[in-house]
């Protein structure tokens, strides 16, 4: 049986870009799905820099749920913007996830988002790039701000941004190994 087209990898004309991915999941088991999915995304040919903690998170949105586990992973990868979008949707599908049949905001599995892409700008009605509500949100800016504490973007440090916002309920988790599961 063929792989899925997500795990082909073509030649590229692009240069590697360090791109920053937040994972979040709130549905089964959470760790045990963030390590699979991590490992997953290592097995397409992306390279896999560095990894944030793990960390308990308050849902957000209208939809009463369940908290999340969320981290930030730093890529490095020649694939374009676009290509790691399809990529990524590829891995969430791996694990169940049909994003045309879910409640907005709602539980999943998981949820893998491209937080930045270099230093690129992409706005485009389905991928904008950077994430259009990262600044705002602590679950995403937290890890980030683990990995890459002296980020700027759109001219904002990020620990600025994060230091704006509401924390409560967010909890630093002593992960699982995150190996390559």
């Amino acid at each position: 049986m063929a792989p899925p087209d997500f795990f082909i990898r073509r030649p590229r004309k692009v240069e590697k870009r360090t791109a920053y991915l937040c994972l979040g999941s709130n549905l089964g088991d959470r760790a045990g799905t963030m390590a699979k999915a991590v490992g997953l995304i290592a097995r397409t040919g992306l390279t896999i820099i560095a990894r944030s903690s793990l960390y308990e998170t308050p849902p957000w949105g209208p939809v009463p749920q369940g908290p999340y586990l969320n981290m930030v992973v730093a890529v490095e990868t020649e694939l374009s913007a676009r290509e790691l979008l399809h990529m990524l949707l590829g891995v969430e599908h791996a694990f169940g996830r049909d994003r045309t049949r879910e409640v907005r905001f709602g539980p999943r599995t998981i949820d893998i988002d491209i937080l930045l892409y270099g230093e690129e700008r992409v706005d485009e009605p389905d991928l904008e790039i950077p994430h259009p509500r990262m600044m705002e949100r602590a679950f995403a800016l937290i890890p980030l701000a683990e990995l890459a504490p002296d980020l700027v973007v759109g001219g904002v440090p990020v620990r600025a941004a994060l230091e704006a916002l509401d924390r409560s309920g967010i909890v630093k988790v002593d992960p699982p190994s995150l190996g390559d599961a």
